[in-house]
């Protein structure tokens, strides 16, 4: 039964500056109805405060949705500190490193898929899933993780078991429930998701924690005692009077339906070897039969193959062309969808069910897998669309997708409580454009203060360093083709002040956090294209904002469309900013930001330097020796709380392991 509970908004902050009006508008527009809204933030205004707010007054489970992990993260900390006394969860896809099955027809290469899955991430998955399944005062913070397959939630929520001390149950009933609910027997060592069996007490290791151990004690068939254990030292952490067992995994197949599932894959099978043979794809028949019965057989033995969820179709019970259950359907008919940074996250939605599509169309035209493979998917944007209830987009700069929907009648959110302002933006022109920058990079750096340089290509912005670099300026480039640890370092680097200039192209806009940089000097601001439109525009201009002498010069030689709406909205902001800080006395002040190691030890960053420059085969080891120290650092991180640098050594570790 799922409990109804309210949401304990618990903070000494008070809504400030914009807050208190776009919070009362948010739910005023959803009291009258409407279905969704755009919360225009500008950056530093508090739009996750504003959000928290609007959850407490709304009282339903809620989806926090964001395009990256490491954003996810943050905003799961921020509401978990929020709501001490709620569940918030946290939803990403669970694997370390992911490399998805794939055929390339042209080059006759089939790439197997490859994975390593983080029980950490798979325990908050599950820990998310139980919570929405019977807690009403949830939140879950997701990546685009949320929109694809997962086991239908009506059969989840069956596959609970409940129990209480004195009360009468048979121990072969529990021991079947839980090898039905995905947990195995291991009387050697309790890891996640098994259970151990010594005369009438059965210890459990839950498939979402491993903090814990449940011990049940029973004199013959009745419950004597239900207590949590400590798992490293076997002290009692407490005794309870009732217990619910949940699923070890989030996607449990019962045996019993395990031989039905065999016979229709075994159907669609020899249709489809059929078809193949009637095109005169002898061999990729062959290959698939092959394949194929090889899954069933693993099936039928063990109830689980490698590469199950290719079969989801089957294993779920649905038609071909019907949408599959993902973490949405989770959270009922009634609940809040919040979007952050929706002018990114609604595009990734949009481009995952084609890449998809795209990828096991050819698997299944050359005879990898059968075309039922194709119904394991994430949703299409449709669909998507179909399950929003009542949702809340937030960016700085809304995407055409949500401007249209609410017909640019956004809730804004200007004012920022710090007092800063947006930064005063110059129009120059391109002529001895070098020399100008040279002249401005100078007055910053006699103020300590750093500089950012967006350019428009890679060679561009290499070409300007070694320009800067010639000059004596201490100037390094950022771009997408160096690798994770390089970019996170000259960051630091830059705050630090072993740099004092950036170049850089994409890179240096959303969440990029530097209160050092005063100045970000556009170059070919006129240009037209992507990097270079109003949005990308204001979210390069946001980047200066966070210091109080923030400036910002586009270097071109006419003045774009984009340009001259950027420089409105810019000044519109400035301007709401200047005239909250004149009526409330307010002086605007740089953040202070803590200077830290965004990297990883010295020892481990001179062993990755090391290990790029080894290229044989012979030194394999000192790679994998590197990627089993840098996991035990990014566990470190983790469990201290820095989930930024854990999320980072992350992606290190993967470009290791791509390697």
């Amino acid at each position: 039964m799922k409990e109804f509970n309210k949401f304990d908004l618990q903070t000494e902050m008070v809504p400030a500056g914009d807050q208190p009006k776009a919070i009362q508008e948010l739910v005023d527009g959803f009291k009258d109805g409407k279905r969704f809204q755009v919360l225009m933030g500008a950056t530093g205004t508090g739009k996750t405060f504003t959000m928290a707010n609007v959850i407490k007054e709304f009282n339903k489970p809620t989806l926090v949705l964001t395009h990256n992990k490491t954003l996810a993260m943050q905003l799961y900390i921020e509401l978990k500190e929020l709501f001490p006394n709620n569940r918030v969860e946290y939803y990403v896809s669970n694997f370390d490193f992911y490399q998805p099955e794939a055929y390339i027809p042209s080059r006759d290469l089939y790439i197997d898929k490859d994975s390593r899955i983080n029980q950490d991430l798979e325990m908050m998955r599950l820990s998310s899933l139980n919570a929405l399944t019977l807690r009403s005062d949830t939140i879950v913070v997701a990546s685009v993780a949320a929109i694809f397959a997962t086991q239908d939630p009506h059969e989840y929520s069956k596959i609970f078991f409940e129990m209480s001390v004195g009360s009468q149950m048979k121990k072969n009933d529990l021991l079947t429930f839980l090898v039905k609910s995905g947990y195995s027997r291991n009387d050697i060592e309790l890891t996640m998701g098994t259970f151990t069996v010594k005369g009438d007490v059965i210890k459990i290791a839950p498939g979402y924690s491993d903090k814990f151990v449940y011990r049940i004690s029973m004199f013959g068939d009745e419950i004597e005692s239900l207590e949590r254990i400590d798992p490293i030292e076997n002290t009692v952490i407490d005794k309870m009077r009732y217990l619910t067992i949940y699923p070890a995994a989030a996607y449990v197949t019962d045996y019993d339906k395990i031989k039905v599932v065999v016979s229709k894959i075994e159907a669609e099978l020899v249709e489809r070897v059929k078809e193949l043979k009637e095109q005169g794809k002898m061999l990729e028949a062959e290959r698939l039969d092959k394949r194929t019965r090889y899954d069933m057989e693993t099936l039928s033995e063990f109830g689980v193959c490698s590469g199950i969820e290719n079969y989801s179709m089957y294993l779920d019970f649905r038609q071909p062309g019907t949408t599959p259950f993902s973490l949405l359907d989770y959270f009922g008919d009634d609940f809040l969808m919040m979007i952050d940074e929706s002018h990114m996250m609604i595009p990734q939605v949009r481009g995952m069910f084609n890449t998809s599509k795209s990828r096991k169309e050819t698997l299944v035209e050359y005879g990898f897998r059968l075309p039922s493979a194709l119904e394991n998917r994430p949703l299409n944007f449709d669909e998507f669309q179909s399950k929003m209830k009542q949702v809340v987009f937030t960016s700085a700069t809304p995407g055409d997708y949500e401007s249209e929907l609410v017909e640019k009648n956004y809730v804004e959110q200007i004012i920022r409580p710090t007092g800063l302002v947006d930064p005063i933006i110059e129009i120059r022109p391109t002529e001895n454009q070098m020399l100008d920058i040279i002249s401005e990079i100078k007055k910053r750096t006699d103020k300590g203060q750093r500089v950012l340089i967006t350019a428009l290509t890679i060679n561009m912005s290499e070409s300007i360093t070694s320009y800067l670099q010639d000059k004596n300026i201490k100037t390094a480039y950022l771009h997408s083709e160096l690798k994770t640890i390089e970019r996170n370092q000259t960051i630091a680097d830059l705050r630090k002040g072993v740099y004092d200039v950036i170049v850089g192209v994409n890179l240096l806009r959303e969440g990029l956090d530097i209160p050092e940089v005063s100045l970000i000097c556009i170059l070919d601001a006129d240009k037209q294209g992507f990097l270079r439109n109003t949005r990308s525009l204001i979210q390069t201009i946001g980047r200066a904002a966070r210091n109080s002498e923030g400036r910002v010069i586009f270097y071109a030689d006419s003045t774009s469309a984009a340009m001259k709406e950027a420089i409105e909205e810019t000044d519109r902001r400035r301007n709401i900013q200047e005239e909250y800080n004149r009526v409330h006395n307010i002086t605007p002040q740089t953040i202070i930001k803590k200077i830290t190691d965004v990297t990883m030890s010295s020892q481990i960053r001179d062993r990755v330097a090391e290990v790029e420059k080894l290229k044989s085969n012979k030194k394999k080891s000192e790679r994998e020796k590197l990627i089993s120290d840098l996991r035990k650092e990014m566990l470190t991180a983790a469990k201290e709380m820095d989930f930024e640098n854990a999320a980072r050594i992350r992606d290190l570790i993967i470009e290791l392991e791509g390697e």
